[in-house]
């Protein structure tokens, strides 16, 4: 029962309190300032061959708070599905050797996904800071979610065959180090049930997945790609209930890759409509999880207006986005229709 209070009680937390909860991340993702980075790797085998199995060689440098300047050995593959198949550059992870990062910025970390952009154009570079932004609302709604770090990467192919680039990125944090924080463990399971699932948690990310207009998940059923549960790493001890933690945004309307489709199952002509997905035996908790929307309005606003990076037309079509969203939650008819209505 003391990791259920303690979880309860996190899930509740003012803004004030979810600032403080910054403490408990690793160095590397206490700080929301972009940080530059020179990536150097045989980047044209990356591209080409899109190695998964075998990593690759290169160095990983950047500079510390201090000024001075770390350079990384790194080892590097291909990951994804969909992106891994369909991008120009494909999505990549990096393999540190804790003993070198002792006492740097990224000490403590050994394998980070690195979220890349798809294709070189303007369009895939604002969806990757869109996607990058809806991890960053759910780190303002509740501290059980993935911290992200946004880079600027200068990438040199060290095969000497690409002109050098210079893009946004972002690490995810690993799942083992979230874990950690709460004092959770990854799980690797088959299978879920919502009845296993800790509720209030569960209900305020359905209403964050509603908020960026995402169908792509679920918190039951196994992944196309690998265990339970779809775009859902579930996490969890020996007597508590399951806690389901989101991640992989790039479906989202929020996001509004130029791939992203519904799947035909569900009654929506495109991403930037939204549909409800949340389970209706949580119902009775979705006061709770608008309350936390609407508590967190103004910070998720000053989020994207002050987001660097983005385009003029990006930053008002996700504001935009946002307000249908609180025209939504601000109507109890809407509500009614769009929310409790639809669930499932």
């Amino acid at each position: 029962m003391r990791f259920l209070v303690t979880f309860l009680s996190l899930v509740l937390l003012t803004s004030a309190a979810l600032a403080k909860e910054a403490g408990d991340h690793d160095p590397l993702f206490q700080s929301t300032e972009t940080l530059p980075v020179t990536l150097n790797a045989p980047l044209t085998t990356l591209v080409d061959e899109r190695p998964t199995e075998e990593y690759v060689a290169g160095q990983f440098e950047f500079s510390e708070p201090d000024g001075s300047t770390v350079v990384l050995d790194v080892k590097i593959q291909a990951r994804g599905h969909l992106r891994h198949e369909i991008c120009d550059f494909p999505p990549l992870r990096l393999n540190f050797k804790k003993s070198q990062t002792k006492g740097t910025l990224f000490k403590k970390q050994d394998k980070l996904k690195l979220v890349v952009h798809c294709s070189d154009s303007m369009r895939y570079e604002q969806a990757l800071l869109r996607e990058y932004l809806a991890y960053r609302v759910l780190n303002i709604v509740t501290p059980v979610s993935f911290g992200v770090r946004l880079l600027r990467i200068t990438y040199v192919d060290s095969e000497g065959q690409r002109d050098n680039q210079i893009r946004y990125a972002f690490l995810l944090e690993h799942k083992n180090r979230l874990g950690k924080r709460f004092d959770m463990k990854d799980l690797k399971i088959d299978e879920s049930s919502i009845e296993s699932i800790q509720p209030d948690l569960l209900n305020i990310t359905s209403v964050f997945q509603f908020f960026i207009g995402n169908t792509d998940f679920s918190p039951v059923a196994k992944s196309p790609y690998d265990e339970c549960c779809h775009n859902y790493d579930m996490f969890g001890n020996d007597t508590d209930l399951l806690v389901a933690v989101p991640y992989d945004f790039d479906q989202s309307g929020f996001v509004n890759a130029p791939y992203a489709a519904p799947s035909e199952q569900f009654p929506i002509r495109n991403v930037r409509q939204r549909l409800y997905r949340g389970r209706c035996v949580n119902n009775e908790r979705v006061e709770a999880s608008l309350q936390r929307f609407q508590d967190t309005r103004d910070s998720i606003y000053e989020l994207v207006s002050k987001q660097e990076g983005l385009t003029s037309t990006t930053r008002k079509s996700l504001i935009g986005f946002i307000d249908n969203f609180y025209k939504i939650i601000d109507d109890p008819r809407k509500v009614e229709r769009y929310i409790f209505g639809r669930c499932l």
